[in-house]
């Protein structure tokens, strides 16, 4: 953390409200904005960011996220990350790695238009409903809340797409179409427009505590980061510093993200790729143990994925000239009730 915060300049002397109006790197608190926050432009912005978030990300670890599906359904041939992407490569090439990528780039771009985008409209809407003194001294339930509210709404979007790329990704050579043109339309002819949600109970089960860590975790992180350890507060940090805060307290939400969130990942992957399985099947058929299989790979990959999510969402906002409020602090009101208000 001290690396961390030796980032940041530390000024000599105290920077006058002229200086942080007038200087071009200072954060966006005296810039004018695009558009109001809590309106509905806002909002739909703060959804194209989700869209690049998510589809950019997702796309460039496809070979990552392909090896670790694999590593799941099949332990006995994939023994691990390392064999894992050998034997891809000696099966299939080195553009084998790349399979699924379009139903992952469709899908986690529908997915981070909900997650965003939905996200800002609950914290919003709920905040508003308890009152600014109980969003403030209930934040961490406003984070979680909201979250697993817009993450309800992601997983529909993103389901269909997700059961095309772990079958496409999981199933043996040659047994299942290896392009989305062809594999959703198998899938539909076989199940219906059922098998394209078949999952999407699980899914849920992994993407909700996943989005909840993800926000929540994120939110206080970045709390705490400018509480303890930056040197000055968030209006005078620049832009390029606030974007490093953003990438620090992505990364560290990443790793809780992917551990609450991994057996019902592996249920997922193997549920889409035994035709019929349910999740009872599925986590007897895995039992406790091989639950956990590929837990390594995805604690990176998740880990740098939140990370890099964050930061071109806040990047985003900031090209865009979005609002971005500053971390959560006491109001006044509650100050003045709790003694602490300075005269």
């Amino acid at each position: 953390m001290d690396s961390l915060a030796s980032l940041f300049s530390n000024p000599i002397k105290p920077i006058q409200a002229e200086e942080v109006k007038t200087g071009s790197l200072n954060a966006a608190a005296t810039e004018e904005h695009s558009c109001e926050f809590g309106s509905g432009k806002y909002y739909a912005l703060c959804a194209v960011g989700g869209a690049l978030s998510c589809g950019i990300t997702h796309t460039a670890v496809t070979p990552l996220d392909l090896v670790k599906c694999r590593l799941q359904v099949n332990k006995e041939k994939y023994k691990n990350l390392g064999n894992g992407f050998k034997l891809t490569v000696a099966e299939q090439g080195a553009k084998g790695l790349m399979l699924g990528w379009a139903p992952t780039s469709i899908g986690y771009t529908a997915q981070g238009i909900c997650k965003f985008g939905f996200y800002e409209v609950f914290k919003n809407f709920y905040g508003g409903l308890m009152g600014e003194e109980n969003a403030f001294l209930y934040r961490t339930s406003l984070y979680l809340i909201a979250s697993a509210s817009a993450e309800f709404f992601a997983d529909i979007a993103l389901s269909p797409m997700e059961a095309c790329k772990v079958r496409m990704q999981t199933a043996a050579l040659g047994a299942f179409p290896t392009t989305l043109r062809e594999a959703a339309p198998k899938i539909y002819a076989a199940e219906g427009i059922t098998g394209f949600y078949k999952s999407l109970v699980p899914l849920w089960g992994r993407q909700i505590p996943y989005t909840m860590m993800k926000f929540a975790c994120f939110e206080r992180t970045v709390e705490a980061i400018y509480a303890n350890i930056v040197p000055k507060p968030r209006a005078e940090c620049s832009k390029s510093e606030q974007l490093v805060v953003t990438f620090a307290a992505g990364y560290i939400a990443g790793v809780f993200c992917a551990v609450v969130s991994h057996p019902a990942d592996t249920i997922v992957s193997y549920m889409n790729k035994a035709s019929g399985a349910g999740i009872g099947d599925a986590a007897k058929a895995l039992g406790f143990k091989g639950m956990w299989g590929g837990l390594g790979p995805r604690i990176i990959m998740i880990g740098t994925l939140t990370a890099l999510q964050w930061f071109i969402y806040d990047g985003v906002k900031v090209q865009l000239r979005l609002p971005r409020p500053p971390p959560a602090s006491m109001p006044e009101s509650l100050k003045i009730k709790l003694g602490l208000a300075q005269n």
